[in-house]
C-alpha cells in the first residue's frame, strides 16, 4: 500500500510539474487599430459673392466630392479678383478663385508673392463695362470724360487701360467713382454715374434687379475688343502646390465633378446655392449661371479641351496683352502663369453629355 501510494505521489508530481513548464495558453490579440486617413484643411476664397457661377465649387462642397478626397474645404466670398490674390498670397487662404490677369499684374509687381493657376473656369473673360441708352454712350470711345462706378480691386476696373487701348480711347480722359459693388449698379440706374464696369453676369441682373429696363441696357464686352483674355482660375502659391500635389490634384478631380454637375442640372445647383445663401433670388441666380455656362463655361474651346485647360497659343498672346495694357516692366512665361499638371485626365474632364 505504501508503494501503491508513494507511486501515486510521483505521477500527481510530475504532471504537476508538467502544467507548470507547459507553455501560457495563447490570449486573443487586439485587432491593430486603424490610422486614421490624413485629412488635409484648405481655406478657399472666392472672388465674389456667392451666386449662381460659383455652383462648381459649393455643389462639389455640399455633395461631399471634397471629403471623398480627403479634403476639409471652406468656401468663403470675396470682394473682387485683387482682393483674393492678395489674401492668397498673403496666407489667409491657402487657395482661391480669380481674375487671371489680376494676378499676372500681381505676380509681376510682387514676384517673391507670385501665385499660379492650376485650372481655368471662365474660359472668356467675363469683364464688360455697362451703361445706359440715355447717357448718349454709342461706343466706348464716348466714355471719355464720363464717370464710371467700380470697386478699386474690380478686375473689369483694372483692366480698363487694356480694354481702352484695343477700343481705341484714352483711359485717362475717364472719371473714376470708387464704391462698395453692391452700390455699383444702383449708382448707374440712379445716374449718380455714366458708366460702370462688372462681370457681364452681375452686371446686367444688378440693373434689371434695380428696374433698368433690359433694352435700355448697353454693353461693351472686353471679348468683343480683340481681347482673347482667359477669365477666373482656381490659384495658389507655387509652394503650396508643390507641398501638397496629392490634395491639389484631390481638389481639382473633385472640382470637375461639381462642374459637372452644375453644367447637367443648374436648377439643382441653385437649390444648393440656396441653402448656403438664403437670401439670394433663386430664379436670377438659375439665370444668372445659366449666361455663364453659355459664354464663359461652355465654350467650343471647352467642348474640345475639357474642364481647366488652356490653348497654350492663346494664353501666351493674352500675356502678352495683359502686359502692353498694365505697361508691365517684365512678362511672365506660360509656365510662370498656368501648369496643367494637376488636372484630371482629360476623360474625367468633359462637358456632361446630354
Amino acid at each position: 500500500m505504501k508503494s501503491q501510494s508513494l507511486v501515486l505521489l510521483l505521477v500527481v508530481l510530475v504532471v504537476a510539474i508538467a502544467a507548470c513548464a507547459a507553455p501560457p495558453a495563447a490570449q486573443p490579440t487586439a485587432a491593430p487599430v486603424a490610422a486614421k486617413p490624413k485629412v488635409t484643411h484648405i481655406r478657399f476664397a472666392l472672388d465674389w459673392a456667392i451666386e449662381g457661377p460659383s455652383a462648381p465649387f459649393l455643389v462639389a462642397l455640399d455633395k461631399g466630392y471634397f471629403a471623398e478626397e480627403g479634403l476639409s474645404v471652406v468656401i468663403d466670398r470675396g470682394t473682387g479678383s485683387a482682393g483674393t490674390v492678395t489674401r492668397i498670397a498673403g496666407g489667409a487662404y491657402e487657395m482661391g478663385y480669380a481674375d487671371i490677369n489680376a494676378m499676372i499684374e500681381f505676380n509681376v509687381k510682387t514676384p517673391d508673392k507670385a501665385l499660379q493657376a492650376i485650372a481655368m473656369l471662365y474660359n472668356t473673360a467675363p469683364m464688360t463695362v455697362f451703361t445706359l441708352k440715355d447717357k448718349g454712350i454709342k461706343t466706348p470711345k464716348d466714355l471719355e470724360g464720363k464717370k464710371i462706378g467700380a470697386p478699386a480691386g474690380d478686375a473689369g476696373r483694372r483692366l480698363f487701360p487694356l480694354f481702352a487701348k484695343q477700343a481705341g480711347f484714352d483711359d485717362k480722359k475717364v472719371e473714376w467713382v470708387t464704391m462698395e459693388p453692391a452700390l455699383r449698379e444702383v449708382a448707374l440706374a440712379k445716374g449718380e454715374v455714366d458708366a460702370i464696369t462688372a462681370f457681364y453676369g452681375s452686371g446686367w441682373f444688378g440693373l434689371t434687379r434695380n428696374k433698368v429696363d433690359p433694352a435700355n441696357i448697353v454693353t461693351f464686352m472686353y471679348q468683343d475688343f480683340d481681347l482673347p483674355l482667359y477669365g477666373n482660375a482656381v490659384m495658389a502659391s507655387p509652394a503650396y502646390l508643390e507641398a501638397n500635389q496629392e490634395a491639389i490634384k484631390g481638389f481639382l478631380r473633385a472640382l470637375a465633378r461639381g462642374w459637372q454637375d452644375a453644367l447637367a442640372d443648374p436648377k439643382a445647383a441653385i437649390e444648393i446655392i440656396k441653402r448656403r445663401e438664403p437670401l439670394v433670388d433663386g430664379d436670377i441666380e438659375l439665370q444668372r449661371l445659366q449666361m455663364v455656362i453659355e459664354k464663359h463655361f461652355l465654350t467650343d474651346e471647352v467642348k474640345k479641351n475639357g474642364f481647366g485647360a488652356v490653348d497654350p497659343g492663346r494664353l501666351s498672346r493674352s500675356i502678352d496683352l495683359v502686359a502692353q495694357g498694365f505697361e508691365l516692366p517684365t512678362k511672365p512665361t506660360p509656365d510662370q502663369v498656368f501648369t496643367d499638371k494637376y488636372l484630371p485626365p482629360k476623360e474625367q474632364r468633359m462637358p456632361p453629355t446630354k
